[in-house]
């Protein structure tokens, strides 16, 4: 019998007009699941799913082993312990800020369902200043904060978020980022995160749902699928994979952290960062070459022992090669992109020791990090 305790499980099946939905999947029920696809593949309508407001006969949804819809069992949308982050925030502009975000939060203390508190909200999403305030006078990054802080306030067992960074401009939306990275780093709530945007999905999710027309392609860890070349994303040209590294040392004189992921070492430009801090690193298949031998006198910071794992054409010219990190093969894996004349002409096969030369790291604003700070990550060389 399927174990759905800690795990969230959904299957929704059914026609709604013309659109054909056949989604099913099974995430964990920590972290941040993002729901990954082109516009129109479905993903809001999964999100109405989970939320009640889409009812499909046939589908089930449960949530650490509560569950929600099954068979006749349906819990109508008030009866669902969410919270929902829509594209637009939606306030109430006739109330202050802090009356907004109390608006949905239980009145009696005795029935909220975790311990999320008005003073955490308001520190983690930067709102102390802006309570007094009308919604009229917010920003679009102000107003959707207040936004995330209402659902948080509902005392939910689920986040839901749609596109919530789809009607910002994109300095907005690097203004904000830094906030959810916070709400991830701090709070256990779990959430799925709706977005076609891959840069905000490898920014903050840790699981990946990657929907195409209707249907799920494939769920599990992000970087797993990311790095799995029989699904489009290893496959696009933006192809890369995420890692959590730990932060072992720091070199002021260089301003170089020395982070540790599964495999080896990476040298990464930085500011100063605490030992045992852990930080996401990115990176793409095209900063990645491979050699036979160890080079020398090489401006590339990061040069890696690896094993290819495994191979696949790209057109005519092009091959995307998945490596494993490590002497032994057994690390984190990452994609390289070469010519079909290097590989022939190196000799590459499947199962070879390489060297893999990382000629850059994108790394993302630590997550107890400044909370103005818009930089989209530092890379080197």
């Amino acid at each position: 019998m399927r174990d759905v305790s800690r795990n969230i499980h959904a299957e929704f099946r059914g026609v709604l007009g013309r659109f054909t939905l056949d989604a099913s999947f099974t995430v964990p029920a920590t972290g941040i699941t993002g729901l990954f696809g082109p516009s129109g593949c479905g993903k809001s309508t999964v999100l109405r799913c989970i939320a009640g407001l889409q009812q499909l006969p046939g589908s089930t949804f449960s949530i650490d082993g509560d569950v929600w819809q099954d068979g006749p069992l349906f819990r109508r949308p008030h009866q669902r312990p969410i919270g929902y982050v829509f594209q637009e925030a939606s306030l109430f502009a006739h109330l202050s800020v802090q009356a907004n975000l109390l608006y949905g939060a239980p009145r009696d203390a005795a029935h909220a369902r975790s311990s999320i508190e008005f003073d955490e909200v308001v520190e983690l999403l930067g709102l102390a200043a802006l309570l007094e305030r009308s919604p009229r006078h917010l920003s679009g990054g102000e107003r959707q904060r207040v936004a995330i802080g209402r659902a948080l306030l509902s005392q939910p067992k689920l986040l839901l978020m749609d596109e919530p960074l789809s009607a910002l401009d994109r300095l907005t939306k690097d203004e904000i980022l830094p906030f959810l990275e916070r709400l991830h780093a701090r709070l256990s709530l779990p959430v799925i995160y709706v977005s076609h945007d891959m840069a905000e999905i490898e920014r903050l999710a840790d699981h990946l749902v990657l929907m195409r027309a209707g249907k799920v392609l494939a769920a599990g860890p992000l970087t797993t699928l990311q790095s799995d070349p029989s699904l489009p994303l290893a496959a696009s040209r933006d192809a890369a994979v995420n890692f959590e590294g730990t932060v072992e040392s720091y070199d002021p004189s260089y301003s170089l952290l020395t982070l540790r992921i599964d495999g080896g070492r990476l040298l990464v430009p930085s500011p100063p960062a605490a030992s045992g801090e852990r930080r996401r690193l990115r990176i793409a298949a095209g900063d990645v070459s491979l050699a036979r031998e160890h080079p020398h006198n090489t401006s590339i910071l990061n040069v890696l022992p690896a094993r290819i794992v495994s191979r696949t054409a790209l057109g005519a010219s092009e091959i995307l090669v998945v490596l494993a990190l490590g002497e032994d093969g057994a690390g984190a894996k990452l994609l390289a992109r070469v010519t079909r004349r290097s590989w022939d002409h190196l000799q590459l096969a499947e199962g070879l020791d390489v060297i893999a030369q990382v000629k850059g790291v994108a790394l993302a604003p630590g997550r107890n990090a400044g909370m103005h700070a818009s930089s989209p990550g530092l890379r080197g060389r």
